[in-house]
């Protein structure tokens, strides 16, 4: 077992001081100024839509997407003035009226179309 008891005494005294600027190291970029930065915080220029409200969803889905498609989403998801997921929840019902679908219906096993093979 870890012996924890140095990192007790840690805790009862505190850090102590900071270095002095001097000894800091110098190969650190300076902070950005509050000028500088994103209102949201984000520094890849995407928003951050749970600020905007709630939505009264709890699962949560992810996925990994190509950046040309996040860009799509989010452009749209701004353009609209809505969530992302909403997009997402409006493409799945476009795409079930074009297969014939009800939107919202259990979509069950259908046959899979066939591929292009990649030779």
């Amino acid at each position: 077992m870890a012996d924890a008891s140095r990192l007790q005494r840690l805790r009862r005294t505190g850090l102590g001081p900071p270095p002095a600027a001097e000894e800091a190291r110098t190969d650190l970029a300076p902070a950005a100024a509050a000028d500088e930065a994103p209102a949201d915080g984000r520094q890849d220029g995407r928003h951050d839509g749970r600020r905007r409200r709630r939505s009264g969803r709890t699962l949560q889905f992810a996925t990994r997407v190509s950046a040309a498609f996040d860009a799509r989403l989010r452009r749209l998801a701004e353009r609209d003035g809505l969530l992302l997921v909403e997009v997402l929840e409006r493409a799945l019902d476009a795409y079930e009226r074009a297969v014939g679908r009800a939107p919202g219906r259990a979509l069950g096993r259908a046959p899979a179309a066939p591929r292009k093979s990649g030779s």
